[in-house]
């Protein structure tokens, strides 16, 4: 079982998707994410795997909540780098956002 002081250990932090394609050498139907996670954290990139809920056009300018701290994966030919949160739902992957507009970088606290 999982404690609180693991939990404490992920830096979720809130991020803004700037760019979005398509991510042809995926093995499963993904997306390429460039998210904008503020002045601390920077810009850093994510495959993720949520072409069943979302439209390219549709992601661009969404905030998101992204794990920072985990080590970047290789992903065929893309180096994803934080992890997009998400819950898996009947109809696919859907993301996980702030109901109101904050600050690129706030921290799940």
């Amino acid at each position: 079982m999982a404690k609180f002081d693991d939990f404490l250990k992920l830096d979720i932090r809130v991020g803004e998707i700037v760019k979005a394609e398509m991510f042809e050498k995926a093995r499963k139907p993904a997306y390429k994410l460039w998210i904008d996670f503020g002045n601390e954290i920077g810009m850093k990139k994510s495959s993720a795997q949520i072409t069943e809920c979302y439209q390219l056009e549709e992601l661009v300018g969404k905030q998101i909540l992204g794990v920072v701290n985990f080590p970047a994966r290789q992903v065929a030919d893309f180096m994803s780098e934080v992890l997009v949160l998400g819950v898996y739902a009947e109809q696919g992957v859907v993301l996980i956002s702030p109901d109101k507009q904050v600050k690129k970088g706030d921290k799940l606290g």
